[in-house]
């Protein structure tokens, strides 16, 4: 069908001048708003990368990876590290264990999840030494009851390094409640700031301090927690790790506490990528409004050809090619528009805060002070393909109009 006679003409007709200005103008804008589209695609979507990449990188940096826990208190952890390690996934372990509580100061109270920790290991499973704002980890020391808060949790209850606060568990009993709460009065040894949820809800005390509040012997852990090189990998290599272990071990993995979160924000980005294509589309359709005005408006150029031999398919084509060429011009321009936006939007918005003299993501209210951005060429391959695709389908019905225009009726008035 796309011979080089459609080809030539097709182009021949997209780049000359109208006698009817209007229909150049459609032209235009069917252009413009294409290239709109993609550009706001591709950045928008960029943004939404980059928030989910800086979300994993802090949440999951604190949260372990994988977790693996003893039917019994395990008695030697570097020994079942030892054997956790032989797995090539595993980059590193450390001791671990988890309680939840509430958090009492002055009258004010808050849910907190507690992680038992090795100040001398956390560092290799864990960003948390590198997000430490006051005091310093290695004031959780065994049977001194310190705690490191988040930043959150400090300011909400006017917490410094040294003050004193209230954890309150629940421990089973005999009574007919069947549940008492048992109150432990912890030190704050440090105040850690990672800029996510984890700020409010998380605090982490000495491990040796955790398995006494859980009346633990003394010298065991409940478990480890687990460093992987692939954390979506995490699942598999908790049921490898369990095959291998035996049945006096359990495992769990990120996945079942931290995965609705990711979840949701990867159906976030699909739907708002579908209301985005819906630009997309809008534009693509102006094409056919175009194609449909410029068989029209070439309807005796259509008949001459006709008489001189052209198919009706080598017709279709030329208007096909003419329609194909606005959308892939439009598309060009918004990708590399869109691109070079999605590379720079960080640096764009740094600059406009400057000049504006206002902050537009401010860290007392946001979790991220900055507009975080990550291009991936898959994305932009997709928008760059559902634009080309939708451009091209525009083009079907005025290329059909087009060859069935009958030349004695198209010249009748001529």
């Amino acid at each position: 069908m796309f011979r080089p006679l459609s080809i030539f003409i097709g182009a021949r007709y997209t780049r000359a001048k109208r006698r009817n200005h209007f229909i150049s103008f459609i032209s235009l804008t069917s252009m413009i708003g294409l290239a709109l589209g993609v550009l706001a695609m591709i950045v928008v979507l960029s943004v939404m990368n980059g928030f989910q990449k800086e979300m994993s990188s802090r949440i999951l940096g604190m949260v372990p990876h994988a977790m693996v826990y003893g039917a019994e208190p395990v008695a030697d952890w570097r020994a079942l590290a030892g054997k956790v390690m032989a797995n090539p996934q595993v980059l590193a372990a450390a001791p671990y264990a988890e309680l939840e509580g509430m958090l009492s100061h002055r009258g004010l109270m808050q849910p907190i999840q507690i992680h038992g920790i090795d100040p001398a290991e956390e560092g290799k499973v864990s960003i948390l030494p590198e997000h430490i704002r006051q005091g310093s980890l290695n004031n959780l020391q065994p049977g001194e009851f310190g705690v490191v808060i988040g930043d959150i949790t400090a300011r909400r209850f006017g917490l410094q390094v040294g003050d004193k606060l209230t954890l309150i568990i629940p421990e089973l009993s005999s009574a007919p409640g069947g549940v008492t709460p048992r109150m432990q009065r912890l030190n704050v040894a440090a105040v850690f700031k990672v800029g996510a949820e984890l700020d409010s809800s998380l605090a982490l005390i000495n491990v040796a301090d955790a398995a006494a509040m859980q009346r633990l012997p003394e010298g065991t852990v409940p478990g480890i927690r687990l460093a992987l090189k692939d954390l979506y990998q995490a699942p598999q290599v908790s049921k490898a790790l369990l095959a291998e272990l035996g049945a006096g071990y359990r495992a769990d993995d990120w996945t079942h506490t931290q995965g609705s979160l990711f979840s949701a924000m990867k159906m976030e980005k699909t739907m708002i990528g579908l209301l985005l294509l819906l630009i997309v589309a809008v534009a693509a359709f102006n094409i056919i409004a175009t194609l449909i005005m410029v068989v029209a408006d070439k309807g005796g150029d259509i008949a001459i050809l006709r008489t001189l031999g052209a198919t009706p398919r080598q017709i279709m084509a030329i208007f096909m090619v003419q329609g194909s060429v606005i959308g892939l011009v439009g598309t060009l321009i918004g990708t590399v528009l869109g691109v070079l936006a999605a590379l720079n939007v960080s640096a764009l918005v740094a600059w406009l805060e400057s000049f504006a003299g206002q902050q537009v993501l401010s860290s007392d209210v946001y979790f991220i002070s900055s507009l975080p951005s990550d291009l991936q060429w898959l994305d932009v391959a997709l928008i760059c393909s559902a634009a080309l695709i939708l451009s091209f389908l525009a083009t079907l019905y005025p290329s059909w109009r087009a060859a069935q225009v009958q030349p004695a009726e198209a010249l009748r008035y001529e």
